[in-house]
């Protein structure tokens, strides 16, 4: 079973085979894998996966000790898992994915508050004739008088949403590798920017994490550092030339008056 943890974004429409598709985008950043749990130690087996970034300062200490050099992420999700190898550090990404997978997504639907039985339910309500006054959108008898109480079960108002909901049957229309988005045909569960977890048969491939050495990081700064002293230097020395400049100009005008004075007077006492 191939896997990974992403987050709802907007609805959008591609076309394939010369017809329309609605999709949902998802945007499945890379999933770190940050516990591998066994028969042995834990008694089923599982991969714990990271997703998301949230500041330290935020996470408590047990679980960033948890997480040690890893990151800081904000959320940790568990996937069952059977003859899966894989180590702390893997990395899985939408590459696990392909055009045409059959999936299934897990998500938080949306909260709708307290509702009554014809939003939440889809009753008919009473009609507006005969004097119902106010009964249009109620629920009308909820049991018989002999039992004397409300058998459990029976469908009335309350709490809407807000709940665990797994959608299967889904197809995945286009895999987006540069941007880690994955475009979805079919009702994805959950409200924009919501968690969901994506989950379909197959294999789950592992991606090579992207990490720069800390050398080449050092010496980039270097390099960028020295390009902006040049800059500030090259910047310096056309200020001081300019100036220069300027002071001869100065000069030589100065230079040019007095010699044209001369001549002046000269030709003045010819005459």
């Amino acid at each position: 079973m191939k896997f990974i943890i992403g987050k709802k974004q907007e609805m959008t429409q591609l076309w394939k085979n010369d017809k329309v598709v609605a999709v949902t985008l998802v945007k499945a950043e890379p999933n770190i894998v940050v516990q591998v749990k066994n028969e042995a130690t834990d008694g089923y087996s599982a991969l714990q996966m990271g997703f998301g970034v949230r500041k330290e300062k935020n996470i408590k200490k047990p679980q960033l000790g948890h997480m040690k050099g890893l990151g800081s992420f904000a959320k940790l999700r568990e996937f069952r898992t059977e003859g899966v190898e894989a180590k702390k550090g893997d990395v899985v990404g939408v590459e696990t994915f392909q055009e045409g997978d059959i999936i299934q997504v897990t998500a938080n639907s949306k909260g709708k508050g307290f509702q009554g039985v014809v939003k939440r339910h889809g009753f008919k309500g009473q009609i507006k004739t005969h004097g119902t006054k106010d009964q249009v959108r109620m629920p009308g008898s909820i049991g018989a008088k002999g039992p004397a109480h409300v058998f459990k079960g029976t469908r009335m108002g309350g709490r809407m949403g807000g709940k665990r909901i797994t959608t299967s049957n889904l197809e995945i229309i286009k895999v987006d590798i540069e941007n880690n988005i994955l475009y979805i045909k079919g009702a994805v569960p959950g409200a924009i920017n919501g968690l969901v977890m994506i989950k379909g048969k197959g294999e789950l491939k592992f991606i090579e994490e992207k990490t720069v050495p800390v050398e080449e990081k050092v010496e980039e700064k270097v390099e960028e550092k020295v390009e902006e002293v040049v800059e500030e230097k090259v910047v310096e020395v056309k200020e001081e030339v300019k100036a220069e400049e300027v002071v001869k100009a100065e000069e030589n005008i100065e230079q040019v008056v007095i010699e044209a004075g001369k001549k002046i007077e000269d030709e003045e006492a010819s005459k």
